[in-house]
């Protein structure tokens, strides 16, 4: 078995796990993060999506959202860096495949989200180095509303040794 320095040397978390050790139905919740007034004008200066909805408070108030809205895809975003502090995947994943996502419901500065993470199923690959996992992901607000959720499809490293 290796030591934690040398996992730390080929890039492993202390949290990784490979595709054998998810099991379906596990599940985690990740740390919280409140959403600010910065997160919604760095993220429309990035993508210079200019909507109203997101850039301009008098418009905003008199929409069905009462205020400025965090771009949609910036809440995904922020979910993969919360995710990501779980340190599940750190080192073991190869690549994000795929993802089916729906957003919910608005996320406006001030709203502290988390992420509600679990697998669902996992499938082998035709190479024997690797898996797939499907996670159900689900964004949450301070209130317990799911404001975006989906399926994250992984490629996940499997465990040295175990295949030739």
């Amino acid at each position: 078995m290796a030591t934690v320095e040398s996992a730390v040397a080929n890039g492993l978390g202390p949290n990784a796990k490979f595709y054998e050790e998810f099991e379906v139905g596990t599940e985690w919740v990740t740390p919280r993060r409140t959403i600010t007034e910065a997160d919604i004008v760095l993220f429309t200066a990035v993508t210079g999506d200019q909507n109203p909805v997101h850039t301009d408070e008098e418009f905003a108030k008199n929409s069905v959202f009462g205020a400025r809205l965090l771009h949609g895809p910036a809440v995904f975003a922020i979910a993969t860096g919360l995710e990501f502090r779980l340190g599940i995947k750190e080192g073991t994943a190869i690549a994000f495949l795929g993802m089916t996502w729906d957003m919910r419901g608005p996320v406006k500065a001030g709203d502290t989200l988390h992420v509600r993470e679990r697998v669902t199923s996992k499938r082998e690959t035709k190479k024997p180095d690797s898996g797939i996992v499907f996670f159900y992901v689900a964004v949450e607000n301070q209130r317990g509303e799911v404001v975006q959720e989906g399926e994250w499809k992984v490629m996940m490293k499997r465990k040295p040794g175990l295949y030739s």
